[in-house]
């Protein structure tokens, strides 16, 4: 295996969850929809909110991959929703969906590009650099969702 092939193979397996940490699919594996918007021990954040800001910054992050002239949403207000619980379980659900669906595109986007060429209209960020900040973003709030079911004691034994 070439050593391109070996990095987006690792990338992929960092991106999916792999490795030291769990993925979000294991994170919610079996989360009553009730619990969604509970913020115990007076937490700044319910599990919609960090699983709807990880839809958010991971779509932000894709989209400015695959175009630079992308406007990303205003810092912080944007990025964070309102309501500490989705309106109903289909919005739940399309949350879930897209956050499928982004991931799979960025994916397929560091199959087929320059991983190392500076995104146009960006600071130097590179697609590879875009891989690593969204596999660090969503292991840290999938560590918070964690964290947010063992307090509630509704995390798996």
């Amino acid at each position: 295996m070439e050593n391109n092939e070996l990095l987006i193979s690792e990338l992929k397996t960092l991106l999916n969850g792999g490795g030291a940490h769990v993925g979000l699919k294991d994170a919610i594996e079996g989360l009553p929809f009730n619990l969604l918007g509970e913020k115990p021990f007076k937490l700044p954040y319910s599990i919609w909110q960090l699983v709807e800001h990880i839809r958010i910054a991971q779509w932000d992050m894709l989209e400015f991959s695959k175009d630079g002239n992308h406007k990303s949403p205003k810092w912080p207000d944007e990025y964070w929703p309102k309501a500490s619980e989705p309106k109903d379980e289909q919005e739940w659900h399309n949350c879930l969906i897209q956050i499928d669906e982004d991931l799979e595109a960025f994916l397929e986007l560091i199959e087929s590009s320059d991983l190392y060429q500076e995104i146009p209209n960006g600071n130097g960020q590179s697609i590879l650099r875009e891989a690593f900040q969204i596999a660090d973003h969503n292991a840290y709030h999938i560590a918070e969702i964690v964290i947010i079911r063992r307090l509630m004691d509704v995390w798996k034994s």
